[in-house]
């Protein structure tokens, strides 16, 4: 039997990687590499691994140490501190999500009766989005501290919460008797408590007495992992579900990142065994499993739209900051499959559900990376239908607009870092030019706190010409720029100046660059003054290089916690 296991996990790998190379070099997601890979070498495919027990094996111990993995990245404190807006949208979208997935597949003819719940299992399923997918774009895209960007990781964080709490009830489903499922959750909040009360008192001496051993302090992480796992066991709930509790413990004592660092060297070994596993246990593409897939996908996306673009722009966020995290939820959660792998086992549905939500992933794995990396294209060409069906963006809402009583001569275009230290030092410098100030920004944050202060904003894209017009663009004395390249969405500081040049002829335009390359161009074009902000920090870095060589960064510092003390700014 070692023998066979060992051979299937060559075949395992081996055909991952084949397929996660011709993935990567066509730009698909690895997932969905690793999935082909385990149903082409299944029993389905070409049939080179054969025995179940060994899939089954394979399977189980990737589920396990994959839960552990993302229990350790699951970070408690942006849960514990999630604001109004990204509560009120989880809430909306996971609940909201469920009730109407539970509702349309039931419908359609989904069991949830007798101890067969399929159609809980198509909306819970439906109801969890990607944190692989959606953090990985958004990290390339450098979106990941923009306020789309907080939103989406403030959903996903709550989703993964929820993905718990039904883990911890997931036992029970067949019989769901109120006192059973007191007692699973009872059992859950004591496996939970045990687990965080070892970890907070126990385990850090133990790794802090190890921690000069590398090969122990990764050895203590998968003791400790299967541990809880096989306490959880014990205590009759899933093994896979202690795993997660094991890593969320962890990852809140203070040799998180050493754990970390360590264990998630298994991390990618492990998580392709389990996607290649679960490849292999595909059902055979069928008319009727492919057209409830593609129907599943549909669902998904447009739950998405009801689920959080409704809640987001009924808090007046505006089209952008509405439309843009429904996109970016929309395709199936690594957990939504984890989930039906377990309710499998359990007998809680059929084999056609778990191959719908496979095939269902797959496509929104690819669609859903492909709208996310063209996401500014598909807010232009949604944008101006959404308002024609009754639903504004904020620069139609009144609200949202200061009225201007004289028109202002310095024009700020988006608002970020820069801009809100430089307000700041004007504050400070000239108060008198608040009067003549206005911004430009669609952070629908940012032009509250701005009109909280008395300065007059406008909510727009600065990337459309039709907003610098409205804003009245043509009539400034001095326009100023302060946003890199990277931080700007459908134009670059080049395309950018050449339009406001074009609307304002006469006008001191200021502009940043990144690259001092692009200087020369910024000034061909039309820029009256180009920042440099590198240079600048520069500058202020060599200072301190001084200071420190003169054992002088102490009273560097203290001067440096004066200055920020002091200050008041927008963008803390």
């Amino acid at each position: 039997m070692k023998h066979d296991i060992i051979n299937d996990m060559t075949v395992c790998i081996v055909a991952a990687w084949i397929l996660a190379v011709c993935a990567k070099l066509t730009r698909q997601p690895l997932i969905l590499a690793y999935l082909i890979a385990g149903f082409t070498a299944g029993p389905l495919g070409i049939g080179l691994v054969k025995e179940r027990d060994s899939i089954e094996s394979l399977s189980g111990l990737g589920l396990i140490l994959l839960l552990f993995m993302i229990g350790l990245e699951i970070d408690l404190k942006k849960i514990l501190s999630a604001g109004r807006i990204i509560t009120i949208t989880s809430a909306t979208q996971i609940l909201g999500g469920c009730l109407l997935g539970v509702l349309y597949f039931w419908s359609q003819g989904f069991q949830l009766a007798n101890g067969q719940l399929d159609a809980l299992y198509l909306a819970i399923a439906a109801a969890l989005s990607s944190t692989v997918i959606s953090v990985k774009i958004l990290y390339d895209k450098r979106e990941l501290d923009t306020l789309v960007g907080r939103i989406t990781l403030g959903v996903l964080v709550l989703q993964d919460l929820f993905a718990v709490l039904f883990l911890s009830l997931q036992s029970n489903l067949r019989d769901p008797a109120v006192g059973l499922l007191f007692q699973s959750l009872f059992r859950a909040i004591l496996l939970v408590a045990a687990a965080f009360t070892v970890s907070k008192y126990v385990l850090p001496s133990i790794f802090k007495a190890v921690a000069r051993l590398p090969e122990l302090v990764l050895v203590g992480a998968l003791a400790w992992c299967f541990t809880v796992a096989a306490a959880a066991g014990k205590m009759g709930l899933s093994r896979e579900m202690g795993a997660l509790i094991a890593g969320v413990a962890i990852s809140t004592f203070p040799y998180t990142l050493d754990v970390t660092a360590k264990v998630t060297s298994l991390r990618d070994f492990f998580v392709t065994l389990f996607f290649v596993s679960l490849g292999m246990s595909i059902p055979a593409p069928s008319g009727r499993l492919l057209e409830f897939s593609f129907i599943f996908a549909v669902f998904v996306i447009l739950s998405r739209i009801l689920t959080v673009f409704l809640p987001l722009h009924w808090m007046r966020q505006g089209h952008r900051t509405s439309l843009l995290p429904a996109i970016n939820l929309s395709q199936v959660s690594e957990f939504s499959i984890v989930i039906l792998a377990l309710g499998s086992k359990a007998g809680h549905l059929s084999d056609e559900t778990k191959g719908i939500v496979a095939y269902g992933f797959v496509f929104l794995a690819i669609a859903s990376t492909y709208a996310m990396v063209k996401s500014e294209s598909i807010l232009r060409w949604l944008s101006p239908r959404i308002n024609k069906l009754g639903l504004p963006d904020l620069d139609r809402d009144s609200a949202f607009v200061t009225r201007i009583a004289a028109k202002p001569t310095i024009f700020l275009l988006g608002f970020s870092w820069t801009a809100s230290s430089l307000l700041e030092e004007i504050a400070r410098t000239a108060p008198d030019l608040h009067r003549q100030l206005a911004v430009i920004d669609f952070n629908p944050h940012v032009n509250e706190e701005l009109r909280k202060r008395g300065i007059p904003t406008i909510y727009g894209d600065i990337s459309h010409r039709e907003t610098l017009m409205h804003a009245g663009i043509d009539a400034a004395e001095i326009i100023i720029c302060s946003l890199p390249d990277a931080v700007l969405k459908g134009t670059n500081n080049l395309r950018l100046l050449r339009e406001v040049r074009e609307l304002n002829p006469h006008a001191k335009i200021l502009m940043q660059a990144d690259l001092l390359t692009d200087v020369p161009r910024l000034y061909k074009a039309g820029a009256n003054y180009v920042s440099v902000s590198r240079l600048i920090e520069a500058r202020e870095l060599c200072a301190v290089v001084q200071a420190a060589r003169e054992n002088l960064l102490d009273e560097k510092r203290d001067e440096l916690d004066r200055l920020l003390a002091e200050r008041r700014e927008v963008i803390p």
